[in-house]
């Protein structure tokens, strides 16, 4: 049997666009629709697709490499393995952020073997020595002299890729041609303008291997409907049924979703104010006795409550915020393998990406990024009080991971179905997904892909 919706007989989607929206919106928005192309076990696993997915796509795209905050003084790099190639972000004496493939010119060796450092003025291959400046100039090679070709300090420079900021996150492409930076990411930089993400701080920043494809996050952040099965904690105040959702996708392949903050209208129990709404509304000085039978009319007194006290509390920013972004959750999906979800609370990021050599596996990122509250030290995460600073990145395999959060940890949950749910796109006995009108940005996403390797991208 299906899932309960209150009294209401028959549900309807949201209008999209919304002309009477009271949060940061796009004329391009469309309610997600698709061809019907098909979405086969095969796209998971198969070495072949991967390749094309590398040849056709991974090779034209922005790839997210860092964070701006990891480079302070000039010579400060990070450097973004991603396939097999590597990819070295270097700050200039200009301010200025350039990027370079990893490689010194003279036999191929890596020049940066550690992901993160800082040099004076270069890069020293530690081969043969060759010094390349961080400016790609190169600048000294041993015997210069006996190069019967020329000196190679006068022909060579390391190889350059485009390199732009946003957010205060850094991409790079491989593509010589690539198109613009922000007419790549259009509309996400639009649809986030409310939150000046250049200066918030990344304070949980996880990297697991996971034996999944990569693909398996971009579906998953592309529907709700796994929420009531996979994260069934969050019933008391996230509304996940599609009749109260927001659903868009735009021409260059990103989607957006808007899940409201009250109690799911899926349930019964929707009038009814549980634990996890209960500490809320508390939070913010609403009585939760007051909302007991009219459960969701909580989301505008704490919209209310939030503009009224949070200045006074040291949440200045929430007068940047719409009424609608000081309690909806803003799940905004950027092709291909980028999720960014906003929250009043701050931004969750995610990111998969490929393996170098089996597509069942996949490195999955999750960064929390906040904006500094007045009078505060620490925040809170998934993984309790952080200090207001740059973390480091903590790695391992997912089959080791732990994590104890009270309100159940949904990395877990998502990361635990998506193992199961690569050993079933191996069976015989599934053929296509068998989509609800709500993951219809499943099948759009599957799309574009299709769109890059076939040649209409």
């Amino acid at each position: 049997m299906g899932g309960h919706l209150g009294e209401q007989p028959v549900a309807t989607y949201l209008e999209v666009p919304n002309p009477t929206a009271t949060y940061p919106t796009h004329p391009d928005a469309q309610f997600p629709k698709a061809r019907g192309d098909a979405i086969t076990g095969d796209r998971y696993w198969s070495k072949e697709f991967a390749d094309k997915e590398w040849e056709k796509m991974w090779k034209r795209i922005w790839h997210v490499g860092g964070r701006v905050a990891q480079l302070e003084e000039p010579g400060d790099f990070i450097t973004h393995n991603f396939m097999r190639q590597s990819v070295i972000m270097v700050k200039q004496k200009n301010g200025g952020i350039r990027a370079f493939h990893n490689v010194c010119r003279h036999r191929g060796n890596r020049l940066v073997a550690v992901a993160e450092g800082g040099v004076t003025d270069h890069f020293t291959c530690p081969y043969h020595g060759w010094k390349w400046n961080i400016d790609g100039a190169l600048d000294w090679v041993q015997d210069e002299e006996d190069f019967p070709q020329g000196s190679p300090c006068a022909k060579l420079r390391m190889k350059e890729v485009p390199c732009e900021t946003w957010g205060g996150f850094i991409f790079y492409s491989f593509d010589p041609n690539a198109v613009p930076l922000l007419e790549y990411l259009d509309p996400l930089p639009t649809l986030l303008k409310n939150r000046d993400l250049s200066n918030w701080k990344r304070v949980v920043w996880r990297t697991l291997r996971v034996n999944t494809n990569w693909k398996f996050a971009s579906d998953n952040f592309n529907e709700s409907y796994h929420i009531p099965s996979v994260h069934p904690q969050f019933q008391p105040m996230i509304d996940d049924h599609y009749s109260t959702t927001i659903f868009e996708m735009y021409p260059t392949g990103h989607n957006r979703m808007i899940e409201k903050l009250q109690p799911s209208s899926r349930w019964p129990t929707s009038n009814q104010v549980m634990e996890l709404w209960a500490d809320v509304l508390k939070e913010w000085d609403l009585d939760p006795a007051d909302f007991e039978g009219r459960a969701q009319d909580a989301r505008i007194a704490l919209q209310q409550a939030r503009r009224k006290l949070g200045p006074q509390r040291g949440y200045t920013y929430f007068e940047t915020l719409s009424d609608d972004e000081l309690t909806d959750q803003f799940h905004h999906t950027g092709f291909p393998n980028l999720t960014m979800t906003g929250t009043p609370e701050g931004l969750h990021v995610f990111r998969t990406e490929p393996d170098v050599e089996d597509p069942n596996w996949s490195t999955f990122d999750y960064w929390y990024i906040v904006p500094v509250i007045e009078g505060r030290d620490e925040v809170a995460t998934l993984y309790g009080m952080r200090p207001y600073a740059e973390t480091t990145q903590q790695t391992g395999d997912f089959s080791a991971y732990q994590a104890e959060i009270k309100q159940g940890d949904f990395l877990t949950q998502d990361l635990e179905v998506a193992v199961t749910q690569q050993q079933g796109l191996h069976s015989l006995g599934h053929d296509d997904a068998y989509l609800a009108e709500q993951e219809t940005r499943i099948r759009r996403f599957h799309e574009v892909i299709n769109d890059y390797i076939e040649g209409r991208r």
